[in-house]
Protein backbone atom coordinates (compact mmCIF):
# COMPACT_ATOMS: atom_id res chain seq x y z
CA UNK A 1 0.00 0.00 0.00
CA UNK A 2 1.08 3.48 -0.44
CA UNK A 3 -0.19 6.58 1.46
CA UNK A 4 -2.72 8.90 -0.49
CA UNK A 5 0.05 12.04 -0.26
CA UNK A 6 2.80 9.63 -2.50
CA UNK A 7 0.01 9.18 -4.92
CA UNK A 8 -1.08 12.70 -5.49
CA UNK A 9 2.91 13.60 -5.29
CA UNK A 10 3.49 11.91 -8.44
CA UNK A 11 0.07 12.65 -10.00
CA UNK A 12 1.20 16.00 -9.69
CA UNK A 13 4.58 15.58 -11.50
CA UNK A 14 3.09 13.47 -14.45
CA UNK A 15 0.05 16.22 -14.36
CA UNK A 16 1.03 19.58 -13.62
CA UNK A 17 -0.45 21.44 -11.19
CA UNK A 18 0.93 25.01 -13.21
CA UNK A 19 -0.61 23.53 -16.32
CA UNK A 20 -4.16 23.40 -14.58
CA UNK A 21 -6.56 25.86 -16.62
CA UNK A 22 -8.08 29.54 -14.34
CA UNK A 23 -11.47 27.71 -14.86
CA UNK A 24 -10.98 24.57 -14.08
CA UNK A 25 -10.78 22.46 -10.84
CA UNK A 26 -8.33 19.66 -10.82
CA UNK A 27 -6.64 18.10 -8.18
CA UNK A 28 -7.61 16.18 -4.81
CA UNK A 29 -11.61 16.64 -4.29
CA UNK A 30 -12.18 14.02 -1.58
CA UNK A 31 -9.47 12.62 0.96
CA UNK A 32 -7.18 12.13 3.47
CA UNK A 33 -3.75 12.71 2.62
CA UNK A 34 -1.98 10.31 5.48
CA UNK A 35 -4.55 7.37 4.48
CA UNK A 36 -3.39 4.32 3.11
CA UNK A 37 -4.33 3.47 -0.62
CA UNK A 38 -4.12 0.04 -1.98
CA UNK A 39 -6.75 0.14 -5.23
CA UNK A 40 -7.22 2.52 -7.75
CA UNK A 41 -9.83 2.88 -10.09
CA UNK A 42 -9.39 5.03 -13.43
CA UNK A 43 -12.48 6.63 -15.24
CA UNK A 44 -13.34 9.72 -16.87
CA UNK A 45 -15.76 10.86 -14.77
CA UNK A 46 -17.48 10.41 -11.28
CA UNK A 47 -20.96 8.93 -11.67
CA UNK A 48 -22.83 6.96 -8.98
CA UNK A 49 -22.03 4.09 -10.95
CA UNK A 50 -18.17 4.44 -11.39
CA UNK A 51 -18.59 5.21 -7.38
CA UNK A 52 -20.16 1.34 -6.79
CA UNK A 53 -18.19 -0.28 -9.45
CA UNK A 54 -15.02 0.98 -7.02
CA UNK A 55 -16.77 -0.02 -4.28
CA UNK A 56 -17.65 -3.39 -5.31
CA UNK A 57 -13.87 -3.60 -6.71
CA UNK A 58 -12.78 -2.76 -3.00
CA UNK A 59 -10.75 0.61 -4.49
CA UNK A 60 -9.53 3.62 -2.13
CA UNK A 61 -9.28 6.09 -4.81
CA UNK A 62 -10.93 6.93 -7.94
CA UNK A 63 -8.19 8.81 -10.36
CA UNK A 64 -11.18 10.69 -12.62
CA UNK A 65 -10.34 12.87 -15.90
CA UNK A 66 -12.99 15.21 -15.32
CA UNK A 67 -13.61 16.93 -11.98
CA UNK A 68 -16.11 15.44 -9.77
CA UNK A 69 -16.94 19.55 -8.87
CA UNK A 70 -15.76 21.30 -11.63
CA UNK A 71 -18.92 23.36 -12.81
CA UNK A 72 -19.24 25.17 -9.07
CA UNK A 73 -21.42 23.16 -6.43
CA UNK A 74 -23.06 24.94 -3.23
CA UNK A 75 -24.98 21.87 -1.31
CA UNK A 76 -24.15 18.68 -0.74
CA UNK A 77 -27.63 17.92 0.32
CA UNK A 78 -27.82 14.47 -0.42
CA UNK A 79 -31.24 14.71 -2.68
CA UNK A 80 -29.14 16.17 -5.05
CA UNK A 81 -26.54 14.38 -7.20
CA UNK A 82 -23.10 15.92 -6.31
CA UNK A 83 -24.44 15.40 -2.83
CA UNK A 84 -25.35 12.06 -3.24
CA UNK A 85 -21.83 10.96 -5.18
CA UNK A 86 -19.97 12.83 -2.32
CA UNK A 87 -22.14 11.45 0.40
CA UNK A 88 -20.98 8.04 -1.46
CA UNK A 89 -17.38 8.63 -1.38
CA UNK A 90 -17.18 9.42 1.82
CA UNK A 91 -19.41 7.05 3.74
CA UNK A 92 -16.92 4.46 1.73
CA UNK A 93 -13.82 6.08 2.40
CA UNK A 94 -13.45 6.63 -1.69
CA UNK A 95 -10.99 9.38 -2.03
CA UNK A 96 -11.18 10.78 -5.62
CA UNK A 97 -8.56 12.59 -7.54
CA UNK A 98 -8.92 14.15 -10.89
CA UNK A 99 -6.29 15.40 -13.60
CA UNK A 100 -8.15 17.18 -16.17
CA UNK A 101 -6.25 20.40 -18.45
CA UNK A 102 -3.07 19.93 -16.99
CA UNK A 103 -3.41 15.83 -18.72
CA UNK A 104 -4.66 16.99 -21.92
CA UNK A 105 -2.00 18.00 -23.58
CA UNK A 106 1.24 17.27 -21.71
CA UNK A 107 3.08 14.27 -23.28
CA UNK A 108 1.41 10.88 -23.02
CA UNK A 109 -1.39 13.37 -22.28
CA UNK A 110 -4.86 12.68 -23.43
CA UNK A 111 -4.75 14.05 -27.05
CA UNK A 112 -1.82 12.70 -27.45
CA UNK A 113 -3.28 9.58 -26.88
CA UNK A 114 -5.79 9.96 -29.08
CA UNK A 115 -3.49 10.94 -31.85
CA UNK A 116 -1.10 7.72 -31.49
CA UNK A 117 -4.40 5.38 -30.97
CA UNK A 118 -5.45 7.20 -34.62
CA UNK A 119 -1.94 6.33 -36.65
CA UNK A 120 -0.59 9.79 -36.25
CA UNK A 121 2.78 10.66 -35.94
CA UNK A 122 5.49 12.82 -35.97
CA UNK A 123 3.46 14.50 -33.12
CA UNK A 124 3.54 19.11 -32.85
CA UNK A 125 1.41 21.55 -30.95
CA UNK A 126 -1.67 22.99 -32.76
CA UNK A 127 -1.31 26.14 -31.21
CA UNK A 128 2.57 25.92 -30.67
CA UNK A 129 2.62 29.06 -28.70
CA UNK A 130 0.42 28.18 -25.89
CA UNK A 131 1.67 24.22 -26.84
CA UNK A 132 -1.82 23.14 -26.83
CA UNK A 133 -3.86 20.54 -29.01
CA UNK A 134 -2.10 18.53 -31.51
CA UNK A 135 -0.98 17.92 -34.70
CA UNK A 136 0.22 14.87 -36.43
CA UNK A 137 0.27 13.22 -40.12
CA UNK A 138 -0.72 9.38 -41.26
CA UNK A 139 2.19 7.30 -42.31
CA UNK A 140 0.10 6.38 -45.30
CA UNK A 141 -2.37 8.96 -46.28
CA UNK A 142 -5.95 7.53 -46.47
CA UNK A 143 -9.63 8.56 -48.07
CA UNK A 144 -11.51 10.59 -45.23
CA UNK A 145 -14.23 8.09 -45.60
CA UNK A 146 -11.26 5.27 -44.64
CA UNK A 147 -10.07 7.11 -41.73
CA UNK A 148 -13.34 7.31 -40.21
CA UNK A 149 -14.03 3.67 -40.41
CA UNK A 150 -10.41 2.76 -39.28
CA UNK A 151 -11.59 5.54 -35.96
CA UNK A 152 -14.48 4.06 -35.32
CA UNK A 153 -12.74 0.50 -35.01
CA UNK A 154 -10.40 2.43 -32.65
CA UNK A 155 -12.66 4.14 -30.41
CA UNK A 156 -15.26 2.62 -28.04
CA UNK A 157 -18.40 2.39 -29.25
CA UNK A 158 -21.06 4.86 -28.41
CA UNK A 159 -24.81 5.82 -29.47
CA UNK A 160 -23.17 8.86 -31.02
CA UNK A 161 -21.17 7.08 -33.37
CA UNK A 162 -18.67 9.44 -35.45
CA UNK A 163 -19.89 13.10 -37.11
CA UNK A 164 -18.33 13.26 -40.79
CA UNK A 165 -18.29 16.65 -42.55
CA UNK A 166 -15.87 16.42 -45.70
CA UNK A 167 -15.82 14.69 -49.13
CA UNK A 168 -16.05 10.84 -48.22
CA UNK A 169 -12.50 10.51 -50.86
CA UNK A 170 -10.73 13.54 -49.67
CA UNK A 171 -7.44 12.26 -48.73
CA UNK A 172 -6.21 12.75 -45.58
CA UNK A 173 -2.29 12.85 -44.44
CA UNK A 174 -2.02 15.87 -41.89
CA UNK A 175 -4.72 15.79 -38.77
CA UNK A 176 -4.96 18.09 -35.89
CA UNK A 177 -7.01 16.98 -33.12
CA UNK A 178 -8.46 18.00 -29.34
CA UNK A 179 -9.50 15.62 -27.38
CA UNK A 180 -12.57 16.82 -25.67
CA UNK A 181 -14.94 20.00 -26.30
CA UNK A 182 -12.59 21.40 -28.50
CA UNK A 183 -14.50 24.12 -30.23
CA UNK A 184 -12.63 26.93 -29.24
CA UNK A 185 -9.52 24.99 -31.94
CA UNK A 186 -11.84 25.70 -34.69
CA UNK A 187 -10.22 28.94 -36.18
CA UNK A 188 -6.64 27.74 -35.20
CA UNK A 189 -7.57 24.51 -37.27
CA UNK A 190 -8.58 26.53 -40.55
CA UNK A 191 -5.29 27.97 -40.32
CA UNK A 192 -2.72 25.12 -39.54
CA UNK A 193 -3.05 23.35 -43.11
CA UNK A 194 -4.95 20.46 -41.88
CA UNK A 195 -6.48 18.01 -43.98
CA UNK A 196 -8.49 16.71 -40.91
CA UNK A 197 -9.85 18.46 -37.50
CA UNK A 198 -11.20 15.68 -34.89
CA UNK A 199 -12.66 16.92 -31.89
CA UNK A 200 -15.78 16.24 -29.86
CA UNK A 201 -19.12 18.38 -28.64
CA UNK A 202 -19.50 20.40 -31.62
CA UNK A 203 -22.22 22.72 -31.64
CA UNK A 204 -24.70 23.72 -34.89
CA UNK A 205 -23.32 27.56 -35.92
CA UNK A 206 -19.56 27.13 -34.75
CA UNK A 207 -19.29 23.74 -37.24
CA UNK A 208 -21.96 25.29 -40.12
CA UNK A 209 -19.50 28.36 -39.79
CA UNK A 210 -16.42 26.25 -40.23
CA UNK A 211 -18.00 23.75 -43.20
CA UNK A 212 -18.76 27.22 -44.96
CA UNK A 213 -14.85 28.40 -44.56
CA UNK A 214 -14.07 25.56 -45.80
CA UNK A 215 -15.44 25.67 -49.36
CA UNK A 216 -14.07 29.01 -49.26
CA UNK A 217 -10.80 28.20 -48.74
CA UNK A 218 -10.54 24.55 -49.01
CA UNK A 219 -9.94 23.94 -45.48
CA UNK A 220 -10.04 21.00 -43.60
CA UNK A 221 -12.74 18.28 -42.56
CA UNK A 222 -14.63 18.11 -39.72
CA UNK A 223 -14.67 15.12 -37.56
CA UNK A 224 -16.81 15.20 -33.90
CA UNK A 225 -16.59 11.84 -31.81
CA UNK A 226 -17.60 11.80 -28.59
CA UNK A 227 -16.44 13.23 -25.63
CA UNK A 228 -16.07 10.02 -23.40
CA UNK A 229 -14.51 7.75 -26.21
CA UNK A 230 -12.03 10.77 -27.00
CA UNK A 231 -10.69 10.53 -23.41
CA UNK A 232 -11.07 7.28 -22.52
CA UNK A 233 -8.45 5.79 -24.00
CA UNK A 234 -6.07 7.82 -21.73
CA UNK A 235 -6.84 5.75 -19.13
CA UNK A 236 -4.47 2.88 -20.04
CA UNK A 237 -1.54 5.14 -20.52
CA UNK A 238 -1.69 6.61 -17.04
CA UNK A 239 -3.18 3.08 -15.76
CA UNK A 240 0.84 2.04 -17.20
CA UNK A 241 2.78 4.84 -16.07
CA UNK A 242 1.50 4.30 -12.69
CA UNK A 243 1.66 0.70 -12.24
CA UNK A 244 4.77 1.27 -13.23
CA UNK A 245 5.43 3.54 -10.41
CA UNK A 246 3.84 2.02 -7.58
CA UNK A 247 4.16 -2.01 -7.59
CA UNK A 248 2.00 -2.27 -4.68
CA UNK A 249 -0.82 -0.65 -5.70
CA UNK A 250 -3.67 -2.23 -7.96
CA UNK A 251 -4.83 0.40 -10.90
CA UNK A 252 -7.81 -0.67 -12.89
CA UNK A 253 -9.67 1.14 -15.75
CA UNK A 254 -13.39 1.06 -15.31
CA UNK A 255 -15.02 -0.14 -18.57
CA UNK A 256 -18.33 1.52 -17.71
CA UNK A 257 -19.16 3.90 -20.30
CA UNK A 258 -19.97 7.28 -18.51
CA UNK A 259 -21.35 8.95 -22.20
CA UNK A 260 -24.38 10.49 -20.91
CA UNK A 261 -26.45 9.13 -24.60
CA UNK A 262 -27.49 5.26 -24.53
CA UNK A 263 -29.28 4.97 -28.00
CA UNK A 264 -30.05 6.46 -31.34
CA UNK A 265 -32.97 6.45 -33.27
CA UNK A 266 -32.47 6.97 -36.99
CA UNK A 267 -35.46 7.23 -38.75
Amino acid sequence: MEKLSSLVNHFNSLWPESEIADWDRSGLMIGDLSSEVHTVVLSVDVTIDVLSHAKDLGANLILSHHPMFLRGTHTLREDTAKGSEAAFAIKNDLAVFSAHTNADFVPNGVSQTLAKALGLGSLGFLDAETKQGVIGTLEKPTSLLDFARAAAKVLPSVAQGLRVAGDPNRTIAKVGLVAGAGDSYLNLAHEANLDLFITSDLRHHPSQDFVEQTKLTNGPALMDIAHWAAEWLWLEVAQQQLSDKFESVSFIVSDLSTDPWNFVVMQ
